[in-house]
Parts: C-alpha cells; structure tokens; sequence
C-alpha cells in the first residue's frame, strides 16, 4: 500500500473543484482568496461523531464568521444529499459535496482502520454519551458513502497555505471549536506566516 502523505503547517492548500447543493462548481481557492477558510470533512451521515461535530460547529458559526473564518463543510456524498443533510443540520453553512474524494485524498484523508473507525474505546464512549445526550446512534452509512473514510479539518490562511492540519487519531477526535477560533498560544489565522531563520545571517549586520 501506498504511503498516505498528510500536509503539515505551512504547506500549500490543495486547491480542488467540489460542487455545492445545486451541482454548480466551486473552486477551493475562490473561498480563501475573500476569507480564511475552515474545512470541515465529514465522514458519513449516519456518523454519530460527525452530526456532533457538525452541531458544535454551527451553534459556533457566528464566532467564527465575526472572527473572519468562513466554514465550509465537505462531504463525500452527492450534491443532492449533501444539500438535504446540510438544510437539517448547518442552514447557515456553506456545504460542499466531493463525491469522488478527490479533495479527501489531496488533504490526505483516506480510509481509518478498524481501530481508527469501530474499536478504540474512545468510540465507544462517545457513541455511549452521544445515544445517551443527544439521541445519536451508528447508522449504517447513506448509499455512496463510506463508513472507513477519516475525518480531518483545516483552517486555510488567505495566502492559500495550511494553517492547522487536525488529523483525526479516531472517528471521535474532531477539534475543540476554541482551537478553529484562536488556534494555539490566540494566533491569528489571517496573518501570513513570517519564518525567520534560525542562525542569523552575520552579512546582514
């Protein structure tokens, strides 16, 4: 099997076409060139883990727009039904479909094990608390979609670099909103990244 590269800080985005609720084409770039951009992949609707995830992300959606972050929510499923799931649970979000996981692979997100998806204890607790909060159960996954498929977020800077890379260690390991909204030690998405070197340069002084 093939190495699965994942991005790192600072890396180039990838920039792909999905398609929105309608069908219509949008291009990754369009959406960081106006906005710093969250990223948000979904696993499979009938996925406890991402309808919390979803919910958390939407009743923090007016923070992140104040902050400047536009939200958008990436599916591998069709136009169709990504605009059904989306009208129920994120009115107010961008959603875009991918059905062909074109954007999934290019961010480095490929199918989990069966540790990363069904066995860690850590799932097994969660879907506990969330049947127990929420009402939430595993379902089996809507036709065309796949119940191995990872999960990840990333924030995109308007420069169209990375500016978190979240790769999930399993199905219930989606990131704190505080962490999309301030990042670690409060950094500020929008600014590009200075590196500096390490050693100084002696010429320069």
């Amino acid at each position: 099997m093939a190495k699965q590269t994942q991005l790192k800080f600072n890396d180039p985005a990838p920039d792909v076409t999905l398609l929105d609720g309608n069908g219509k084409p949008v291009q990754l770039s369009s959406l960081w060139k106006k906005n710093v951009v969250v990223l948000a992949f979904t696993r499979h609707f009938g996925c406890p883990q991402c309808k919390e995830m979803v919910d958390q992300l939407i009743d923090a959606h007016q923070t992140l727009t104040e902050r400047g972050l536009l939200l958008a929510i990436i599916s591998h499923a069709s136009p169709e039904s990504a605009k059904a799931f989306c009208e129920q649970r994120a009115p107010n979000a961008l959603c875009l479909a991918d059905p062909d996981r074109a954007a999934y692979h290019a961010y480095g997100l490929f199918q989990g094990t069966f540790w990363q998806t069904l066995l860690s204890p850590q799932i097994w607790k969660s879907n506990r608390r969330l049947a127990r909060e929420k009402g939430f159960t595993p379902e089996v996954p809507p036709p065309g979609q796949d119940a191995y498929q990872m999960s990840g977020t990333f924030v995109i800077g308007m420069d169209g670099r990375v500016r978190l890379p979240y790769y999930y260690e399993d199905i219930a390991d989606h990131p704190p909103v505080d962490l999309l909204l301030h990042g670690i030690m409060g950094v500020d998405w929008s600014k590009p990244y200075d590196e500096k070197p390490l050693v100084e340069d002696d010429s320069k002084k």
